[in-house]
């Protein structure tokens, strides 16, 4: 029996992401999309026939059994908390939310109705599944490198991505919860013990630094997020982890890497995680041991074959009644370690504008 779903935000990642690959899917039945802007609920209205509503109140339990929600990072509490209040779990893309109290105000939700599914669709990567077989020929793990730094890839000015009020942050939590989620899924989750980052914001407000690809128009106002974050992390099981998420640089494509040492080995991916045309021309996976590098296969994937992979998995993980809970468990040590980031980058910024003379 299909799943019955509702779409949720009609955005670009709900209409043309999610709604597509749902309506493609065996296991799912899209019967209703929200959002409200009417013009949005026309187009869909017209060229699929499903159901377009304004709010999430027009359906009930009896009517859908799984929402997906794609909307701006600071609805994603209010919209699936009042979804799962009705007995309707809830599939919600990172980031789940952005801060500590709302992961408080999801898990009372969650206690009292529907399931709170989340995503990240990197860990369903084939490149990202054969580096996570080679880990336990590593050795005991030391140190992982992290990276997603794109070549021009910021989102339009004045769009909520850029708005803090809106986001929670910008390339941090834009790219930045991909690679920590990844990394959780690598070595397994655990919470961070010391954050020590920096932001800054060279690129963000320059026009010719936008993500050409995502097709967005410019605007007038002014950003007030970070296009890159570099931090230094450790781990409660004594892994040091370093990050570097960029919206722009001064690389010539967008590269995601990974890169772990252990005490057997070391071993490094780098490929292009998302849907940036402007990409590395294939998965590349090496392990180096003693001054040997070697290079391993690794699968040749259309790109985001990671999203219809989390598909495959959602029905079976909407009937596992252990499922509950698990999103809000993995989510839960990324938001704190973001918030102590953003505090020590602060603080950093802070130092900076002090005068060296007194």
């Amino acid at each position: 029996m299909s799943v019955r779903v509702a779409v949720v935000g009609l955005g670009w990642a709900g209409r043309e992401l999610w709604l597509p690959l749902l309506r493609e899917h065996a296991d799912f039945e899209v019967v209703a999309v929200v959002d409200a802007d009417p013009a949005s609920r026309a187009a869909v209205r017209e060229s699929t026939g499903i159901a377009a509503h304004a709010t999430v109140d027009a359906f009930t339990a009896r009517e859908v059994d799984l929402a997906v929600v794609a909307v701006p990072n600071h609805l994603h509490v209010e919209v699936a908390g009042a979804l799962l209040a009705t007995g309707i779990s809830v599939f919600v893309e990172k980031p789940v939310c952005l801060t500590s109290a709302e992961v408080d105000v999801l898990a009372m939700a969650e206690r009292r109705g529907g399931m709170l599914l989340a995503g990240s669709a990197a860990r369903y990567r084939g490149d990202v599944e054969a580096l996570r077989r080679v880990l336990r020929d590593l050795g005991d793990i030391r140190h992982v490198d992290l990276g997603w730094v794109r070549s021009r890839g910021v989102p339009r000015a004045g769009g909520w991505f850029t708005q803090r009020d809106k986001a929670g942050g910008g390339a941090l939590f834009d790219l930045g919860w991909h690679l920590v989620d990844t990394l959780a899924f690598l070595l397994g989750p655990a919470n961070f013990t010391q954050v020590i980052g920096v932001t800054s914001d060279d690129f963000v407000n320059v026009g010719t630094w936008r993500a050409a690809w995502r097709q967005d128009q410019p605007a007038t106002d002014a950003a007030d997020v970070e296009d890159t974050a570099r931090g230094f992390l450790v781990r409660d099981d004594g892994v040091s982890v370093s990050l570097r998420a960029c919206w722009a640089s001064h690389e010539a494509r967008d590269v995601s890497s990974i890169h772990v040492e252990g005490s057997a080995g070391a071993a490094a991916l780098r490929c292009t995680f998302g849907f940036s045309p402007n990409r590395e021309p294939e998965s590349v996976l090496t392990v180096t041991r003693e001054g040997v590098t070697n290079r391993l296969a690794v699968p040749t994937e259309r790109i985001g074959i990671e999203y219809t992979r989390q598909l495959d998995c959602l029905a079976a993980m909407l009937a596992d009644t252990g499922t509950r809970g698990r999103a809000l468990a993995e989510a839960r040590p990324i938001v704190r370690m973001i918030e102590n980031f953003y505090a020590s980058a602060g603080s950093a910024r802070a130092r900076r504008t002090v005068p060296a003379y007194q």
